[in-house]
């Protein structure tokens, strides 16, 4: 490598609608200092940029912000990460050339870091195969155990309950096959089992288990490399799913790591020691309990996705110099400001803080 909200409003938003902003050259090397959104900006040349394609989690859609999405672009190479709902049309709109997507990484498999995975290649796979050859799609496999809560829950697939990466393209590309093969017919489209090559991720043996021990102590392992970029992963803790990957991406430029969703775990601050940016969930847990919601979903959220006033000192711990805020709870900004998520996010770091937006750029000065 060379390189106060009521309980039905609660409810609607879901609670996991993890958001930021819509800012992006004004976050390219300093945060934004009002809530105000400049127009995307794609005219930042930066040999490697990340690009926050939509920085909204949770299923449900959000007024004004996209489903989660992001994009490490490298010289002329472009690697995603999740696509949520929304990141077909984001990926359009940050000018990113369907034949440079090298591949794709998905962190966990929840469907908000899914929901367009499938849609990519199958609404544009006509136009999506690099010329370097099929896409490599890259996720998390059979988890093999789901939790137990002690309750007569129905099992969907009981088959095969827990599948994984390549289980969910295979058995979607079986679910639209008319589709396909009408196209390979009528437009000479190609076959897109040519366009996109799907791999679960390998777990080392470092015990972990997908009841007892999810998050074991280990070293960030290599998942692709090329002349580009090296990513490498880690299991991070988002209860109860298993396997849940950080990503990160190292460069002859310099390195950018993506949290996936996670809590503050240990091994976030190995596999994001030093890097450049670190772009990490965050919640506002006040808002959380503000709403009412039932008790068992302020659990769930409190325990699986980390706490906006403790990231900076994980951040400290990890060395970074960069934090950026992404799939942001709650994501109106109308409960949480810009201001507020910087100034919470802040407390124990002492580097930079930006507050996430769709379409940001985030540059690395060229090295080279």
């Amino acid at each position: 490598m060379t390189f106060s909200t009521s309980r039905r409003t609660a409810l609607k938003l879901g609670l996991g609608a993890l958001v930021a902003t819509t800012a992006t050259g004004a976050l390219t090397a300093c945060a934004t200092e009002s809530d105000a959104a400049p127009a995307p900006s794609t005219d930042i040349n930066y040999s490697t940029k990340a690009i926050l394609l939509g920085t909204a989690g949770g299923p449900p859609p959000m007024s004004g912000r996209s489903g989660i999405g992001s994009a490490v672009v490298v010289d002329d190479k472009t690697y995603l990460v999740d696509l949520g709902h929304g990141s077909f049309n984001k990926i359009h709109q940050a000018g990113i050339d369907a034949t440079s997507i090298s591949a794709i990484f998905v962190t966990h498999l929840h469907s908000d870091h899914i929901a367009e995975l499938y849609t990519l290649p199958f609404l544009r796979h006509g136009g999506i195969r690099s010329l370097t050859g099929p896409v490599q799609i890259y996720g998390p496999g059979r988890a093999g155990a789901l939790p137990n809560t002690g309750q007569d829950h129905p099992l969907i697939n009981p088959e095969n309950p827990t599948p994984g990466t390549v289980d969910f393209i295979e058995k979607s590309m079986e679910a639209t096959a008319y589709d396909l093969n009408i196209r390979i017919r009528d437009e000479n489209w190609p076959d897109i089992r040519t366009v996109i090559n799907t791999h679960d991720i390998a777990i080392p043996e470092v015990g972990a288990d997908p009841l007892n021990n999810r998050t074991p102590a280990m070293a960030p392992f290599l998942v692709f490399e090329d002349e580009h970029v090296r990513v490498t992963a880690i299991l991070v803790d988002h209860p109860p799913v298993f396997p849940a990957f950080a990503f990160r991406f190292d460069t002859a430029d310099g390195s950018i790591v993506f949290s996936g969703d996670a809590t503050i775990c240990d091994n976030m601050v190995r596999i994001a020691q030093d890097a450049d940016y670190l772009v990490h969930e965050v919640i506002n847990l006040d808002w959380v309990a503000s709403t009412n919601a039932p008790d068992e979903l302020i659990e769930h959220l409190r325990a699986s996705h980390a706490d906006v006033d403790a990231i900076g000192a994980l951040a400290e711990r990890a060395g970074v110099k960069t934090l950026v805020l992404n799939h942001l709870v709650p994501g109106d900004p109308s409960f949480t400001s810009n201001e507020e998520w910087k100034r919470r996010a802040q407390q124990g770091f002492s580097g930079q803080v930006i507050v996430g937006e769709d379409l940001a750029i985030l540059g690395l000065p060229d090295n080279r």
